[in-house]
């Protein structure tokens, strides 16, 4: 049980290096740069009645919008690490998040269809009954979406041991590593949040008044559980079978869920 904190005290006290011919202040900057989408991602979410920050009437574009943007510290980390492994697991990362993003846009409208709005707040009112039921294909979209662009096994081929060392953190060590894996795992829990919220209800549940939270964090740990499931489970994907994924499977399917969900909702 105190393995990871062990784990943890070594990455800290490990000595911090930068390579010699990197972008000095880019290649500092990356940890910061991918932690802040995540804080910002966590301001929005309804864990429990009236407990968010803000109540955004734009919160799914918000949460688009922003969970895009870690990206941009992954190609900062590959450019300025001045690393040819780094650049191309950062390359991957770029083309992996343009081909994801579209099917995991389009998967939203419908919810958005339903409910109304984009206020995450009254798309968890809106959810008489959880919209699983409801959206399925467009549940399943978003999560093969969102473990993509989050690198999430069978799609982490930006990270690939096998074929670039550690991809676009091959050159980071000490407390800089401990942070962006820190932020990947942090990623992978918010976007497990936000799943809940758009998809399971959000705190809806049984004596949601006293134990909305409860329920809001049981849901989450059960996306959690597929999400560990699955990178336990399955193989990764080559870069070809990653794209042809999205553009000839995930696109048409939630285009797909879209035009029935325009139908359906129209009459």
């Amino acid at each position: 049980m105190l393995q990871p904190i062990a784990d943890l005290g070594k990455l800290i006290t490990k000595e911090d290096l930068v390579p010699s011919g990197a972008d000095r202040i880019i290649f500092t900057a990356v940890p910061l740069v991918m932690m802040v989408p995540l804080v910002l991602m966590t301001a929005v979410i309804p864990f429990a009645q009236d407990t968010m920050l803000p109540d955004l009437n734009v919160g799914v574009l918000f949460i688009l919008a922003v969970s895009s943007a870690t990206t941009i510290g992954i190609f900062m980390a590959g450019w300025s690490s001045n690393n040819r492994y780094a650049l191309f697991g950062a390359a991957r990362s770029v083309a992996v998040l343009i081909s994801y993003e579209v099917p995991v846009v389009i998967s939203l409208l419908g919810v958005v269809m339903i409910s109304g709005s984009m206020s995450l707040n009254d798309i968890v009112h809106a959810q008489s009954i959880p919209f699983l039921l409801v959206q399925p294909i467009a549940l399943f979209v978003f999560v093969t979406g969102m473990s993509a662009e989050l690198n999430r096994t069978p799609f982490d081929i930006a990270e690939a041991e096998s074929e670039i060392i550690s991809g676009y953190h091959t050159e980071y060590s000490g407390i800089k590593f401990a942070l962006i894996f820190a932020t990947e795992t942090g990623a992978m829990l918010v976007v497990s949040a936000v799943i809940t919220t758009l998809f399971l209800g959000g705190w809806n549940g049984p004596l949601e008044n006293f134990l909305g939270w409860f329920w809001f964090l049981l849901k989450t740990l059960a996306i959690i559980f597929v999400f560990i499931w699955v990178r336990a489970t399955y193989p990764r994907l080559r870069l070809d079978q990653i794209m042809a994924l999205s553009w000839k499977f995930l696109l048409p399917l939630s285009l797909i869920n879209l035009a029935i969900t325009a139908v359906k909702y129209s009459c």
